[in-house]
């Protein structure tokens, strides 16, 4: 699985699938912490349409974190002030570039996680169907 999926996953899903896997991590190895939990401010890059040229659309907050595992680093990066979560994601992706053998017991959890957000995508896009307007209806 792609990290960028599997990140995906993990930041949309419920916040119990990458505690349950950093735990895991951290029962059985060594995490050297790099960089501890700590916000910054990131610009937001859009690309206009009509000239294709790129602009800033303004900033959004992070939280970032960076571990070591084995020699491997990971970073883990989220949207807003989630310092536990981004802890977790960097401990996850060490753990991937480390090809530990942990991972590979990971690809059914977070395929049956993205079957479970993929659900709730489309119960809710069939609950906002509901209330769309048929103007054909509206002739008279």
């Amino acid at each position: 699985m792609f990290r960028k999926r599997r990140t995906m996953i993990l930041i949309k899903g419920s916040s119990d699938v990458p505690a349950k896997l950093a735990q895991e991590i951290q029962d059985n190895h060594e995490i050297k912490t790099i960089e501890d939990s700590n916000n910054g401010l990131v610009m937001i890059k859009a690309r206009e349409r009509a000239k294709q040229s790129l602009f800033y659309l303004g900033e959004v907050l992070i939280t970032e974190c960076k571990v070591m595992i084995n020699g491997a680093l990971g970073i883990g990066m989220v949207k807003g002030h989630q310092p536990e979560l981004a802890y977790n994601l960097a401990i996850i992706d060490a753990a991937y570039k480390a090809s530990l053998a942990e991972t590979k017991a990971w690809a059914k959890i977070l395929l049956i996680e993205e079957r479970r957000l993929n659900e709730q995508s489309e119960a809710f896009k069939n609950k906002v169907l509901m209330t769309k307007v048929d103007f054909n209806t509206m002739d008279v």
